[in-house]
Formats: C-alpha cells, structure tokens, sequence
C-alpha cells in the first residue's frame, strides 16, 4: 500500500483482550502509526462505519442482530476483512451460550439472578440472536488471526506484513491455543 492505509476495529461479543493485545504491540504502535489512518473502532470517536476501508479487523463473534447488520455493512464498505481472536474465529467463550434458548437466558440472568429491577431489559439493547457464530458463518474472511488474545508480536506481524502489500504467512507465526 502506496499511501496511508485506511484502517479500522470493530469489537462485537468478546471481552476486548483482542484489542488490548493490539495496544500491547507497545511502542511499535508508532511504526504502525506512520502507515494507517485510525478511521472507525472503539478507540476512535465516530459513529458511522466508513467507506472504502483498506482493512478491517474484528474482535469478537456475531451475537446479536446488531452485530449482522454492522458486520454486513463492514465486509461491503471493507477491501481485507481479518477475524482477531478466537471468538471471531471461532464463537470460542460467547458461543457457550447456544445450547442455551434466549428466553431461558435472559430470564436467569435477568429475573432469576437479580436483585434489584428484575426484568429483562427491552428497549435500546439489541435482540440476542439463538446462536453465537464466528464471522465466516456470515461473511467472507479474507485473514484469519487466532489466539485467545491473539499474541501483539502475532498482531505486529500481521498488520506490517499486510501493510507492506503482503499476505502474512501464518502457519509457522501461530497456531489454535497460543
């Protein structure tokens, strides 16, 4: 990539250790830096996903009707689009729930288990879908990134190697489990 690349994170169900790995890449952060432009991700202040994305990565697995809708509208507006982590992968922790239905869920973890106000809640949080499935189950992944979080060295080699107009060869960087 020529220019600044234009890239992006997306955090969806997980439990954000992808993106701490991604800070702890530590003063390489100013390496990468010098070669992107931050443009969408929990760390950033904008609301809307952008256009023509260079790459997009996504921390966490779909979960809720929310998380289809962004991750549709990522993959159509994103040129490589990589699952960090195993939730993304995989489903890995968020998937334990599917055996589970959705009413019972919410009525032990809301009713069952509360003290105060219990109810589940109804309006301004997004409708939990009957199963947690990992990205490629709904859209196209052009890169995968696995770990529970994935290892910064890991991430720091992906992201120079894909910045630099390669494709990262990962079978003797990383494997299931690291």
């Amino acid at each position: 990539m020529t220019s600044k690349a234009r890239v992006a994170t997306l955090w969806l169900d997980a439990c954000s250790g992808c993106h701490m790995s991604l800070l702890d890449i530590d003063e390489r952060l100013l390496d990468i830096a010098g070669k992107i432009n931050l443009i969408y991700s929990p760390l950033v202040d904008a609301k809307e996903f952008p256009e023509d994305v260079d790459v997009t990565l996504i921390e966490g697995a779909i979960a809720t009707d929310e998380d289809i809708e962004k991750v549709k509208i990522v993959r159509a507006r994103t040129k490589l689009l990589v699952a960090l982590g195993d939730c993304a992968v995989t489903g890995n922790v968020p998937s334990m729930r599917n055996n589970i239905p959705v009413d019972e869920l919410l009525r032990v973890g809301y009713v069952e288990n509360a003290t105060d106000h219990p109810g589940a809640p109804t309006c301004e949080v997004p409708k939990l879908e009957a199963k947690v499935i990992p990205l490629q189950e709904l859209v196209p992944v052009d890169l995968f990134i696995p770990g529970c979080p994935p290892p910064a060295d890991l991430i720091y080699f992906v992201l120079s190697e894909v910045l630099a107009g390669r494709t990262p060869e990962l079978a003797t960087q990383s494997h299931f489990g690291n």
